[in-house]
């Protein structure tokens, strides 16, 4: 008999390659194609949110599965609201220059730094939308169904909230930066009558 009839021949292999990296171009192009349209795409991804929590709430379930995807969606919000170059790291480092010696330039407040977030945007909502889904699918599996006596994960996941946002208010109030863009400035040419 020969060993080597269950194993998948070259050609089957390339094939089945071929085929992933054809539906990998294929998603890769999909999400180009949604990145300009924010709104929509938050509000896709609202809707899915929605439904998962009214499948937790109707069928009184899966209160784990919905406690992480708030740590998650929680952790993923603190990482875009917190600035790519930590400014509190930056002090302490121009500090530690300045023990050793004067450098250029000598005054911060003279250059511009613009706000990079740690987490961009797109990257957030693609986070966000698929870890819904992920949900949405484990809430499905009866297995993932773990008793927990709810109100007291709600009560954590409050507390945590409240704590880990006073902190991340409190360093942008010290560093003085706003993650948000809240929109140009527009200035016109006409003249008022």
């Amino acid at each position: 008999m020969n060993d080597f009839a269950n194993e998948p021949s070259e050609g089957a292999t390339s094939s089945l390659l071929a085929q992933k990296s054809q539906l990998e171009r294929r998603f890769q192009q999909i999400l180009d194609q949604v990145t300009p349209f924010t709104p929509y795409r938050w509000a896709g991804t609202s809707v899915l949110l929605v439904l998962f929590m009214f499948r937790v709430i109707y069928a009184e379930g899966w209160y784990i599965i919905a406690y992480a995807l708030g740590i998650y969606i929680l952790n993923l919000f603190l990482a875009f609201l917190t600035p790519k170059f930590d400014p509190s790291v930056e002090m302490d480092t121009q500090a530690n220059e300045m023990e050793e010696g004067p450098s250029l330039p000598m005054k911060n407040d003279e250059e511009f730094k613009p706000f990079i977030r740690r987490l961009p945007e797109f990257k957030f909502w693609y986070s966000v939308t698929k870890a819904t889904v992920i949900s949405i699918v484990c809430s499905l599996i009866p297995f993932f169904d773990i008793p927990v006596y709810w109100p007291i994960l709600l009560m954590y996941f409050i507390i945590l909230f409240g704590l880990t946002m006073r902190r991340q208010i409190s360093h942008m109030i010290k560093y003085r930066y706003i993650p948000f863009d809240l929109g140009k400035k527009s200035y016109s040419n006409r003249r008022r009558v």
